[in-house]
């Protein structure tokens, strides 16, 4: 009887942690987020989802249709700082961010193009 007990008493240990708040996880928005909170979030999941590639098998192939929607997410997480931030040498590094980015973007999609992707 002891036995049975104490397995039950075991298997309930875990439960408290499924109560817990996981809100901060992921695309959840919480109340009182902030507008540039709630923009970042959903940048995020954006950019996770359409990372979520289906594989060629081709090394560069994947890379590249990976990395599209990664710089795509800097260059939204970088507008987000244009539209909410105040400070000027965050912004001018949002602005070189942009720049950069697209232009490296521009690049991939050229060669995929190129390849037959």
């Amino acid at each position: 009887m002891k036995t049975v007990l104490l397995a039950a008493a075991l298997m309930l240990l875990p439960l408290p942690a499924l109560a817990q708040d996981h809100s901060g996880h992921g695309g959840h928005s919480a109340a009182g987020d902030s507008a540039a909170t709630i923009a970042y979030r959903d940048a995020n999941a954006r950019m996770h989802a359409q990372m979520d590639i289906a594989y060629t098998g081709n090394a560069d192939a994947d890379f590249i249709l990976g990395m599209i929607p990664h710089h795509q997410g800097a260059v939204d997480m970088a507008r987000i700082v244009l539209e909410h931030g105040a400070d000027p040498e965050v912004r001018a590094l949002a602005e070189a961010v942009i720049e950069a980015q697209e232009a490296e973007i521009a690049w991939m999609q050229e060669w995929l193009d190129k390849n037959g992707y």
